[in-house]
């Protein structure tokens, strides 16, 4: 039997976790004060969220899953949530203490503030799949620090320089988790070597197939898909390891192909264009002209 936990209100939240609610808007949990969880006959419960929730894990406690995939999330990690997303935890062996921390917001605390207009901008909040922040241990003391500063002003008496520390806080926060995570694709370079690795046979075999005709031209949420990752994970990934977009690599891709079946086949820039993808040949045409300098035709030509 699975349970339904929805996560809509600060108070109800606190409640569940044995936390004093400061502000109706923002809170910061720590879980070891939470009582032991002990589900009984359920076998999962999927979380629904209705705020911006991010986790400190320090203990094992079940398997976390988002859409089909398992997060990458054990001890020492940071996962994001944002409204609108579900996430699944499997039942674990034992009851457990829950361990860790936790800084949870509503949106409504951002209206106004330059972290409302940019909040977008923070794209670990839809690396959907399999991908947590992974810490280092004086990471995890300035994470800590930065919940710590947070949950001081949210016990200061509310003034009308509250909302703006809090925000400023909170913002702080998460652009040193927009460096950490900078840093992990760096860190985890052999991992994503083998991602780069896959990426790339996968367009080799997608262009040797007759995927192509049949489906069109590869796009980046479906290459992503192919390596289990959320689109935008996999974009900031390809981008921080090449230097190109995961859009631009797909495109010398294809320039790549039509340069050699342009200068080794006898077939026409139509049929070359039907074998790539493209829907009509003058959109070939464009696309190369762009990318190369020259038409399909010169290039045939200059070659």
């Amino acid at each position: 039997m699975e349970k339904i936990y929805a996560i809509n209100n600060i108070n109800d939240y606190n409640k569940d976790n044995n936390t004093k609610t400061y502000n109706p808007l923002v809170t910061v949990i720590d879980f070891s004060n939470a009582s032991m969880r002990d589900w009984g006959n359920v076998s999962s419960v999927r979380f629904q969220y209705g705020m911006y929730c991010i986790y400190l894990k320090d203990v094992k406690c079940g398997d976390m899953k988002y859409g089909r995939h398992y997060y990458d999330y054990q001890a020492g990690t940071l996962a994001f949530f944002a409204p609108g997303q579900v996430m699944t935890m499997e039942k674990p062996t034992e009851p457990y203490q829950p361990m860790g921390h936790g800084l949870v917001f509503h949106s409504d605390i951002l209206l106004g503030t330059s972290l409302g207009k940019n909040i977008r901008n923070y794209k670990f909040f839809d690396y959907e799949s399999n991908e947590a922040l992974h810490l280092s241990d004086d990471e995890r003391k300035l994470i800590l620090d930065c919940f710590s500063k947070i949950e001081f002003e949210l016990k200061q008496p509310i003034d009308k320089h509250s909302k703006k520390l809090i925000v400023a806080n909170i913002e702080l926060f998460l652009d040193y988790c927009q460096r950490f995570y900078d840093r992990q694709f760096i860190t985890r370079e052999n991992v994503n070597k083998g991602i780069l690795e896959k990426f790339e046979l996968f367009l080799n075999d997608y262009f040797e197939s007759e995927k192509p005709n049949q489906i069109g031209l590869p796009s980046v949420a479906a290459c992503a898909s192919e390596m289990n990752l959320s689109s935008n994970y996999f974009g900031d990934l390809i981008k921080k390891s090449t230097g190109k977009t995961a859009q631009e690599y797909i495109h010398n891709k294809i320039i790549e192909v039509a340069k050699i079946k342009l200068y080794e086949s006898n077939k026409s820039v139509n049929q070359i264009a039907n074998e790539l993808g493209f829907k009509y040949p003058q959109h070939f045409t464009r696309f190369f002209k762009q990318q190369v300098g020259s038409t399909p035709k010169e290039f045939m030509n200059l070659n």
